[in-house]
């Protein structure tokens, strides 16, 4: 909180600086605090709104919680809402405090409205409640889904890059046939995780690419290095259906690649989009933060995944059954295969969204009229 603050008196200089008509500040929620100091200094011309990286889900059951739970019926008529996995554990103390008070902050109503990174076509009961919920004259649109979703659209002359083998290795596999397994830059898994893990994938008996990232190498901020080791001969072992992968990899193109039919993923909401906006389900096996409730977004709402890690049992070891039976459940099974025509008609349905007339275009569109207006 402390350390935030010393970003007002710059951005009170960058606006008021501004000889414009009209600014507008498009700001993070956790940058709300910020954002409210330099509003209460009453610039005339400033408009202020505010950016959610997490699903409209995960911002409505804090707004349903916040308000006593009211609007269940509304929201919960598949019982969805009273299976939420509690905040427990989701964040470190100090980060809860911080959390709080830019909550606090935003909901102050010092900004005009509320863009989201996702799409009508995933969450749209979630946004008309935080719209009956939070209304007029707050606005809400949903613009996303955001970042480098459609990348492979501007790549197809590109020299391969790094991770190139990867891709290779890809290329031999038959069609929806190899599972992803990556937890992010910042998630990682003991040792004893670990070759739980690699036990359970082996067992499997399904395809594999495992991203081990440098955040299952040691302390990532601190420049700890670490070993991980797996259980002896495993790489040999699994070779002929499965690769790790100690470096860095493209993770949009593994999972836009054909061969590629599942994600094993912390369900961080930007690898949720990528998985979703490429048609492949997802093992959800979340960490921290709003993963937990990612989670059931994903398996329990969009129905495109299963559960891998029981956030109420979030301090035992996942099994390697567990993984095992995870994994094959969503490889190699009539379910998975359901999850993935599921997964499939989402991507098409949000590729359609962005183009013209399209309901992720129309919200940009409208949000773009409404501040340049």
């Amino acid at each position: 909180m402390a350390t935030t603050s010393h970003f007002e008196a710059p951005l009170y200089e960058l606006i008021s600086s501004r000889n414009h008509g009209r600014v507008v500040v498009i700001f993070d929620v956790l940058m709300a605090s910020v954002v409210e100091a330099v509003h209460k200094k009453s610039l005339p011309n400033v408009e202020c709104y505010c950016f959610q990286s997490v699903p409209a889900f995960v911002v409505y059951s804090l707004v349903w919680e916040a308000a006593g739970k009211a609007g269940i019926l509304a929201a919960d008529e598949d019982g969805i809402m009273e299976q939420l996995p509690s905040w427990e554990g989701c964040f470190s103390l100090e980060f809860q405090a911080f959390l709080e008070s830019q909550q606090k902050s935003s909901r102050n109503n010092f900004h005009n409205g509320t863009i989201y990174n996702t799409c009508r076509i995933l969450e749209a009961r979630y946004l008309d409640l935080l719209s009956k919920m939070v209304g007029p004259p707050h606005k809400h649109w949903a613009v996303g889904p955001l970042g480098a979703l459609f990348e492979h659209e501007k790549r197809g002359s590109e020299s391969p890059g790094p991770g190139s083998e990867c891709l290779e290795w890809l290329d031999m596999q038959p069609l929806n046939s190899v599972i992803f397994v990556s937890f992010g830059t910042t998630c990682s898994l003991s040792d004893e995780q670990i070759r739980e893990l690699g036990l359970g994938l082996e067992r499997s008996e399904q395809r594999f690419v495992w991203l081990l990232s440098d955040a299952d190498k040691g302390d990532i901020f601190e420049g700890e290095v670490r070993r991980v080791e797996l259980s002896d001969g495993f790489e040999e072992r699994v070779r002929e259906r499965g690769i790790v992968v100690r470096e860095w990899a493209p993770q949009l193109q593994i999972l836009e690649h054909s061969a590629t039919g599942g994600f094993l993923t912390h369900c961080g909401w930007n690898s949720c989009l990528e998985s979703i906006a490429t048609g492949v389900p997802i093992a959800a096996w979340p960490m921290h933060s709003d993963q937990p409730r990612n989670a059931v977004l994903v398996t329990k709402v969009l129905k495109i995944g299963v559960e891998m890690r029981d956030w109420a049992r979030r301090e035992e070891v996942v099994s390697s059954v567990t993984v095992e039976e995870g994994v094959r459940r969503l490889m190699a099974s009539a379910e998975g295969e359901k999850m993935r025509r599921r997964a499939a008609e989402l991507a098409d349905a949000l590729k359609l969204s962005m183009v013209e007339g399209g309901v992720g275009r129309v919200e940009m569109d409208s949000f773009i009229a409404h501040i340049t207006s």
